[in-house]
């Protein structure tokens, strides 16, 4: 019974560790840029976008394909580094110990 207590506690103490993890990539920001800069895209450490930048010499002599094209390419970067960010900070959570019950 001992052992399913301990495990119980731990389980609570990796969740507490998530939510904190979570919380703390809210607050850490990424930035990408597409088109040689002439678009730049803000996301938090979860993936969300928070900002998108785009230079007005985007608009001369261009059509809206080019301009969603180069808004996709940052938004999925921006998304891509968020991910790769929280997977590196799972690294960090210790496992939890399973014994087999057989």
């Amino acid at each position: 019974m001992a052992d399913l207590q301990q495990l119980f506690q731990l389980g609570q103490q990796v969740q507490g560790r998530l939510q904190q993890l979570q919380s703390e990539l809210a607050t850490r920001t990424i930035e990408t840029t597409a088109g040689g800069g002439m678009v730049k895209v803000t996301a938090d450490g979860r993936g969300t976008v928070r900002a998108v930048s785009i230079d007005p010499t985007v608009f001369q002599d261009r059509d809206a394909d080019f301009l969603s094209d180069l808004v996709l390419t940052a938004v999925a970067e921006a998304q891509r580094r968020a991910a790769e960010m929280l997977q590196a900070e799972m690294r960090k959570v210790p496992p939890l110990p399973f014994a087999s019950p057989f």
